[in-house]
């Protein structure tokens, strides 16, 4: 039988929105593992100041709001630290409002490709689940649909959540995931998900997670109801599904971030559900959420 999203249904509506406001001087630490070194064939990373880029991050079809987030969510240096480089095939990973599609679809357009992968509505038995994802999907169509300049060459496939197929097996060079861990783990299908990363990334491909980060030595099964997950139980994730850990990243934390909410991360802007009588201004000085930004590889052998 499926498994049923209903627990994390609420918040998956609002996560297309949430960003991180990283702190400032730890946006350029960047914490190598020492098992980079054992991908000698891998490509190195690239600094972050690729011009096309920062073209991309100026270019018409993004709106406003979504432009003054990116102080939040860090894309430029995110998908350098992840190496995404344009004449690669990227999958990203249940893509929400499409805020990183609006990035990705423009940079892969001409050399290479973008595939975003939802769920099939179809094969959800929750009723509400399959209305959420009908609803969602149609409209991330709908967005693809606005700028065929931008986005006539992205692919979307749909596939069920808990036995989920990405592609062919070592079709793509790099899948990409961001605030979505805690969902599949509320859901009971993260291994699942990890496993069809694993499965379809080539040889030395690598698998970039961006996830809300909860303090450690927290129960993951608590912990997804707010939003968060341990960056430790993310690392388990991987490790058990045959990935390397290659690099961590501080460019999405924020330290001020407490993770003690009362509506969990969805009380930080950007959707600030604070509490009737509660103090909008306090939430709002902390930012948004501290996230981990981590990188695995597939060995090759």
């Amino acid at each position: 039988m499926q498994k049923s999203l209903v627990p994390i249904w609420i918040a998956s509506l609002a996560l297309a929105a949430c960003a991180t406001d990283g702190d400032n001087a730890a946006k350029d630490t960047v914490m190598a593992d020492t098992e980079t070194r054992t991908f000698p064939t891998q490509v190195p990373e690239r600094p972050a100041t690729s011009v096309g880029m920062r073209g991309i991050l100026a270019m018409a079809h993004r709106s406003a709001d979504n432009r003054a987030r990116d102080s939040y969510r860090h894309p430029q240096e995110t998908l350098a630290f992840f190496d995404v480089q344009a004449q690669q095939t990227v999958v990203e990973v249940t893509p929400g409002g499409g805020w990183y599609t609006e990035i990705l679809a423009p940079y892969l357009r001409t050399n290479g490709k973008l595939i975003a992968q939802v769920f099939d509505p179809s094969v959800q038995a929750n009723p509400r689940a399959r209305d959420y994802y009908i609803k969602s999907n149609a409209e991330f169509r709908a967005k693809l649909a606005t700028d065929t300049n931008v986005y006539d060459r992205v692919q979307v496939i749909e596939s069920p959540s808990d036995q989920p197929v990405l592609g062919a097996p070592a079709s793509v060079d790099r899948v990409l995931t961001f605030r979505n861990v805690h969902n599949w783990t509320g859901a009971g299908n993260d291994a699942a998900m990890f496993k069809a990363f694993f499965d379809v990334l080539k040889p030395n491909g690598v698998l970039g997670v961006v996830e809300h980060r909860a303090a450690p030595g927290t129960d993951p099964a608590v912990s997804a109801k707010s939003g968060y997950i341990t960056e430790d139980y993310v690392i388990k994730l991987a490790t058990n599904a045959g990935f390397q850990l290659a690099g961590r990243s501080e460019i999405n934390a924020n330290p001020k971030d407490t993770r003690d909410h009362p509506n969990g991360v969805w009380t930080l802007p950007p959707v600030l559900r604070v509490p009737e009588g509660g103090d909008a201004a306090k939430y709002r000085a902390i930012g948004e959420s501290d996230r981990m930004t981590l990188k695995f590889v597939k060995p090759a052998g």
